[in-house]
């Protein structure tokens, strides 16, 4: 038996896996984030602990006997959040979340410091992304700077709770802009770039690599019969990737969690910084991923039912299973700022086109159009990059809606497969990966694709209804 555990921005989700690769349960826990300043977003480190521990507190109470079993145990995160630990390795501060945008002024002045970032990195610097969020906080919070022994993204927070020991995988390094990509290794001038250094640094390893063991008193408390390894891991993005098989070259993937990403793996770093394309390692090795990303997407969804007073699935239950013509009305998805093209942390969305005859339905499928329209952007500068993308698997909580998968089939004018489990992605390939940590399988040999269960084809009157819509769309962005 296997455990995956996906330490999301909304929610943790473990899931305990068989051998046969079926997901036997599998437990949620929510999580809250802060916005104590316009552009702020914070977490409690607290509560990630609180929430797993939660899902598999659960676990135990309902499949003891499966849960003493678990031979390995594979983790994914939520990227790019800065953690920042004393001395005694406890949180200074809440974490600094991706979806963050106070460090835009640092990004320029990091760029200045190390100009071989984007070669290096094969990104642009960018306030989401770790590093800057370091130089905001020497130079706003510098006494919680200089107390700073120890820097962890969130799944490395919580693997040292598990074992008391610092640890991350390549590819959710590859998110802080301290990896040399090509090398698969922390850079001594980005650090230096920083004002820190690789004492400051987790050890490294590969995302299907074992780690280390979780911790005599946990696996007691959970009544496992032997200290589980622990797997190197994954982000978000590379462990769903790894949960739908997409380890080959060019295996397009769109990702529909609270952030959205329209992601390919390459056997090759081909990086487009200056179009805000982002470059990361994959979690399996000899392997990258290059994707659009972009930082509202469910959760769009989520804040018009918090708008609407109403349940996400009472919004989307009127819209039926196939959109039939665009909304009267644009929604820009802006509102946590924007990365993939603009690169633009102070841009705020906007619903555009509202008339005295505009009803609920129509507000909400504008805003699962104008989510798929960004994507459209991340898809264009994919293909200025080499990337020509003709189909693409589904996964994240969004997909579940098959009305927005088939939005996003016309609007991207290429057919869009769901899974029966899409949602689960990331914690099924946290799973798969703790299963190589501690098999030594070969990878093709666990990474396979699960069963398609529905293909959305383009309409063509649609696509081009869409795609008549969306140079107007875009239209509507302007700079701050």
């Amino acid at each position: 038996m296997y455990l995956g555990i996906d330490l999301g921005t909304s929610a943790v989700k473990t899931v305990l896996v068989d051998e046969a690769q079926r997901v036997v349960a599998s437990r949620s826990q929510t999580l809250t984030v802060a916005s104590p300043f316009p552009g702020h977003s914070e977490q409690d480190p607290a509560q990630w602990i609180d929430a797993t521990f939660a899902t598999l507190d659960a676990l135990k109470a309902e499949h003891p006997a499966e849960l003493a079993d678990v031979d390995g145990i594979g983790l994914s995160g939520q990227m790019h959040g800065a953690t920042l630990l004393d001395a005694d390795w406890k949180p200074l501060r809440p974490c600094i979340l991706w979806n963050d945008g106070r460090s835009a002024l640092e990004c320029g002045e990091l760029e200045q410091r190390w100009p071989a970032l984007r070669a290096t990195t094969g990104n642009k610097a960018m306030p989401g992304f770790t590093a800057p969020k370091l130089l905001w906080v020497a130079r706003h919070e510098p006494e919680i700077f200089a107390a700073t022994r120890l820097v962890l993204l969130p799944k490395a927070y919580l693997r040292l709770v598990l074992t008391g020991e610092a640890i991350e995988d390549i590819s959710d390094a590859s998110g802080t802009l301290w990896l040399d990509a090509a090398r698969r290794d922390w850079s001594d001038a980005a650090l230096d770039a920083t004002g820190l250094s690789r004492r400051q640094m987790p050890r490294l390893v590969e995302g299907c690599a074992p780690a280390v063991r979780l911790s005599s008193e946990l696996a007691q408390r959970w009544g496992m019969r032997k200290r589980p390894m622990i797997a190197g891991g994954a982000g978000d993005n590379p462990a769903g990737a790894v949960g739908i098989g997409a380890i080959g070259n060019g295996a397009a993937f769109v990702s529909l969690g609270t952030s959205g990403a329209l992601l390919v793996p390459t056997q090759a770093i081909a990086a487009n910084p200056e179009r805000a394309v982002h470059t990361f390692c994959h979690a399996i090795p000899g392997m990258w991923i290059q994707a659009g990303a972009i930082l509202s997407a469910a959760s769009c969804l989520a804040w018009i039912a918090r708008l609407l007073r109403a349940s996400e699935a009472e919004l989307l239950a009127p819209l039926g299973s196939r959109p039939t013509a665009p909304s009267h009305v644009s929604f820009l998805p802006y509102l946590s700022g924007e990365r993939t093209p603009h690169d633009d942390p102070d841009v705020r969305g906007m619903l555009d086109g509202l008339a005295h005859g505009t009803d609920r339905d129509a507000i909400v499928q504008a805003v699962l159009e104008g989510v798929a329209f960004a994507l459209a952007d991340c898809r264009d500068v994919l293909a200025d990059s080499g990337m020509a993308i003709t189909a693409v698997d589904a996964i994240g909580g969004g997909s579940r809606s098959r009305f927005w998968l088939a939005v996003l089939a016309n609007v991207l004018d290429i057919p869009v497969h769901r899974f029966a489990d899409g949602e689960t992605g990331a914690a099924f390939g946290a799973a798969r990966l703790a299963r190589l940590a501690v098999s030594g399988e070969a990878i093709a040999a666990v990474c396979t694709a699960p069963p398609r269960v529905e293909t959305f084809e383009p309409d063509r009157a649609l696509a081009a209804a869409y795609a008549e819509r969306l140079p107007k769309w875009r239209g509507l962005y302007r700079p701050r």
